[in-house]
């Protein structure tokens, strides 16, 4: 319409007057005198349904058909000899109700109430030769009728059975079923049925008129004056079934001031008008992106809490190798949808309660760094447990415990790091364009400059704050900050963890930095946000809903708007371990094992096939920081280790180790002027087989 309206208007002579006359000769389309007005005005509704505007919801209607339709078929299909018997009666009965149907025909009954009249005629008038004649042409008739009818089925009868003697297998049956299928319709009463009545087991049963009721005793949507219902959602998409759940596209009505936001802001209050669970609601918004807009919700209900089916297993478990540059598979959603996650150039923050699966799940991006050579870890596990104990097979740095001596060792693993990333900056920004675009690695840069990937992975930091003073507790939080802040444009992974979600154990000046996020259940919505970011509960992303029951579930954030409940895989610690073994064969084979790897003897002697007694190898672990230790301190740190030492006593561990074949040179050890019965690191390391001590 503009077209038609402008195009002459530019056109148009200067001329004041050939102007006016120009416009006069001019009519607009939308003029209510234009008889064309009304064909030509295009129309601002929509050609397709709803359903079927985007690809989503044709995708999501033609996948719930299916399902439904494979259930029937199932349903159905269990039940066939049930309904083969009762079209067996049916047919029967059929027969039976058709046979007494055509026998008046056959018997030619039409004729008999004439002849039985002209009896009782000539009963009554016994002389009268004209009634007895008609009677007799009457009884004649109704013989003539009797024969060509009966002839007439028969010879139906024997034509069709000598088709069917020469027609194909197929045929026979066709005809068989139709024949039966007529008998059946004849003997089908009204009130009978073939089929059962089936219906999908749905334990929530959901339509539009629910959604708008429960949206709007949350105050959602405005509540309507007398018979008026008052405004409702615009159901873009369902509700319909999608997996094993209820899924609806939705927009809020205009002229109520609420907003996609208000809508997550609410889960619980909807969950609770739904009749579910909190847990079992999962929304979120629909952006610009994806043909959304501020009002535009999506909303899947399932039946059951989606989180408490047996966690999937890792497929990493399986693979010999793998790239970092490739996306790590983490766990799955609430559809049972695979979430991976892209780590290059990225930082990652777990928290979360005790015992909730967060180490695990944490350890599903370390375990990745394993099977790709050129990536080389720093392993901090300040809980000195056994979930890190064989990272000694693989990194170059490995901190155990949050005793002195540890955070000593630690504080140098920063100092280390920091220069590492100064000197690759440098290395960087020599490099010509051509080899380095964007001032940070490429496979070609790291393969070439032997610049690998750095995994630095913190665990339980909470325990190193509190070893710490606040002076060296802000030097360490500004340490790894920058490390977080600079670092990934050199190849530096930060992977942190801690299970005390507050301020102290998790700064706001490292916090929020971290692009990628994952938090178990904690207990509100605060130490939610403390871990996941500021204002993400309010967003839908809160971990405060999960329960004691969802181990290893946790809310994934990704980005300022991106997150997802998500049950990660499940990586055993033997596994684990198993994937340790794998990425120091990787690393010997491309020339990549370096640092504490490389000579630590525990691992040279798991790797070279050697039996070394377990409290050797885990004294050795708990001493790896220091070159003697008092016996008390090794028998506390190995109880850590490993509950099972937690009735050792001096004696017991002396025996073990004598029996393991450490001779100590002295019994006593002088540590900061206490000289207690201890062992030295050089005496332990010298009971291991003289192969693998090599120069060492």
């Amino acid at each position: 319409m503009t077209d038609i309206l402008t195009k002459p208007l530019q056109d148009a002579p200067q001329d004041a007057e050939d102007a006016q006359d120009a416009t006069q000769d001019v009519e607009a389309v939308d003029r209510p005198d234009n008889p064309l007005a009304d064909w030509l005005t295009v129309p601002d509704v929509p050609i397709l349904p709803a359903w079927a505007r985007n690809w989503t919801s044709v995708r999501a209607n033609s996948g719930a058909l299916i399902k439904v339709g494979w259930w029937h078929t199932r349903y159905h299909g269990l039940r066939t000899p049930k309904y083969a018997v009762k079209v067996v009666g049916y047919s029967a009965r059929g027969a039976y109700r058709g046979g007494r149907r055509l026998w008046p025909v056959l018997a030619a009954q039409d004729h008999t109430a004439g002849i039985k009249a002209l009896r009782v005629q000539v009963k009554a008038k016994p002389d009268d030769v004209v009634l007895a004649a008609q009677a007799v042409v009457a009884h004649r008739e109704r013989t003539e009728a009797r024969r060509w009818r009966w002839g007439a089925a028969l010879g139906l009868a024997s034509a069709a059975a000598v088709a069917l003697n020469y027609a194909t297998l197929g045929l026979q049956l066709a005809a068989g079923c139709m024949m039966c299928g007529g008998l059946t319709a004849i003997g089908w009463s009204d009130e009978a049925r073939i089929l059962d009545h089936g219906i999908p087991p749905l334990r929530i049963a959901m339509d539009a008129a629910q959604l708008n009721d429960a949206l709007r005793a949350t105050g959602l949507l405005k509540q309507g004056k007398g018979d008026d219902e008052g405004p409702k959602v615009n159901c873009i998409m369902g509700p319909l079934r999608d997996g094993n759940g209820w899924a609806v596209l939705f927009d809020l009505p205009k002229g109520g001031g609420k907003t996609a936001a208000d809508v997550l802001a609410k889960r619980t209050a909807i969950a609770a008008e739904l009749g579910v669970d909190e847990i079992q609601v999962i929304m979120s918004r629909v952006r610009a992106v994806a043909g959304g807009n501020a009002g535009r919700v999506s909303m899947w209900v399932a039946d059951d809490d989606p989180y408490l089916s047996p966690p999937t297993t890792s497929p990493m478990e399986a693979l010999d190798t793998f790239s970092i540059w490739d996306a790590v598979p983490f766990g799955q959603d609430a559809r049972g949808n695979r979430v991976s996650i892209p780590i290059v150039w990225q930082s990652m923050f777990f928290g979360g309660l005790p015992r909730r699966g967060k180490t695990f799940s944490q350890r599903l991006l370390t375990a990745a760094g394993l099977l790709d050579a050129h990536v080389r870890h720093y392993v901090c596990d300040f809980k000195g447990g056994q979930d890190w104990i064989q990272m000694r097979q693989v990194a170059h740095r490995l901190v155990l415990g949050a005793e002195e001596d540890a955070i000593l060792a630690f504080k140098a693993l920063l100092k280390e790091l920091l220069r590492e990333m100064e000197r690759r900056f440098t290395i960087l920004r020599g490099l010509p364009t051509s080899i380095c675009p964007e001032g940070k690695l490429t496979p070609e840069i790291v393969t070439r400059y032997n610049m690998p990937f750095i995994l630095f992975t913190v665990d339980e930091l909470q325990e190193a704050f509190l070893a710490v003073d606040d002076q060296e507790r802000e030097e360490i939080i500004n340490d790894m900050a920058r490390i977080a802040r600079r670092g990934p444009a050199a190849g530096f992974i930060s992977n942190y963890a801690s299970q005390r979600p507050d301020a102290k154990s998790v700064p706001t000046k490292l916090r929020e930095i971290i692009t990628i996020r994952y938090s178990t259940q904690v207990t509100d919505q605060t130490s939610s946000d403390m871990v996941l970011g500021k204002g993400k509960a309010a967003q839908g992303a809160d971990a405060s809903v999960l329960s004691e029951e969802h181990k290893g579930v946790g809310v994934l954030v990704t980005g300022p708007a991106s997150f997802v409940t998500v049950k990660a895989d499940m990586l055993e610690t033997a596994a684990f371990n198993t994937m340790c073994a794998k990425g120091r064969t990787l690393r010997e084979q491309a020339g990549q094992l370096t640092g504490d790897a490389a000579n630590d003897p525990s691992a040279i002697a798991e790797a070279s096939g050697f039996t070394v007694s377990p409290v050797l190898s885990d004294c050795l672990s708990v001493m790896r920081h220091s070159p003697k230790m008092h016996t008390a301190d090794i028998l506390a740190r190995l109880e850590n280790l490993d509950e099972d030492y937690g009735d050792w006593d001096a004696e017991r561990l002396a025996k073990e180790l004598d029996d393991a074949g450490v001779k100590r040179t002295t019994k006593q050890v002088n540590i900061g002027g206490k000289n207690l019965a201890g062992y030295r690191r050089e005496d332990l390391e010298a009971a291991m087989p003289t192969e693998l001590l090599g120069d060492r």
